[in-house]
């Protein structure tokens, strides 16, 4: 077991290099917006949605209504239920845990999980490890940017876009893993049409739909080997 964990630490290492950071710009808004250290804490245990969270702080500050806030968060976190797809058998297997495998799923964890090259027993017991240390690490940064952020004042623009940056990087080292660049390109064609389609607001559900349509057809066609 020692050594599953052991993989699941060094697994999670890029994550951790890029939460740390990632939750400290969070905190560092939520200081700026007036919410201290441990209201982005507690938000990063109950809500913990990456780049929702940074929205969130905006619809908190603006005094936004529930339905608001709950309908912004579905919109934006809906490619999860694309994700969590690929995991349910797993989920299953895991008992008691499968509650806060579903709650800790992030692209992040979705993208190293698909990543594992073990065996399924061994893959799951380095999931629930895994997806502890790295929600451990996002609310270490956000609690590190609250307190930064109340004793060292600076401007705060431009500081979101590191999670931009992230998927950036998920993006460019998936593109250098896969055998294959048709989901990647189909991905951003079919998102650049949609958001010229939909808007900014509206385009990330269809998107997901539809690519998800196209990939499944063309693995189905490929026997199950397109990548």
């Amino acid at each position: 077991m020692k050594d599953l964990i052991k993989i699941a630490f060094i697994k999670s290492i890029p994550i951790l290099c890029s939460y740390i950071f990632l939750g400290m710009a969070y905190g560092i808004l939520m200081e700026e917006a007036g919410f201290h250290w441990y209201y982005s804490l507690l938000i990063s245990l109950v809500v913990y949605t990456g780049a929702f969270q940074f929205v969130f702080t905006t619809l908190l500050s603006a005094g936004a209504s529930l339905l608001t806030i709950a309908l912004t968060a579905l919109f934006m976190n809906s490619r999860q239920l694309f994700y969590s797809i690929s995991f349910v058998e797993d989920f299953n297997k895991m008992g008691k845990a499968k509650p806060y495998m579903i709650h800790s799923l992030t692209d992040e964890t979705y993208a190293v999980n698909n990543s594992l090259e073990v065996a399924d027993d061994e893959k799951r017991k380095i999931m629930l490890p895994l997806a502890i240390m790295c929600q451990c690490y996002w609310c270490i940064g956000a609690v590190l940017g609250g307190v930064i952020g109340s004793v060292i004042p600076f401007s705060t623009e431009g500081i979101d876009f590191c999670m931009t940056a992230l998927f950036v990087t998920i993006f460019v080292s998936q593109w250098e893993k896969a055998d294959s660049h048709f989901p990647a390109v189909i991905g951003v064609l079919v998102s650049l049409v949609c958001l010229f389609i939909f808007g900014t607001e509206y385009f990330l559900l269809p998107s997901l739909l539809i690519v998800s349509t196209i990939l499944i057809i063309y693995n189905s066609k490929a026997g199950g080997t397109g990548k």
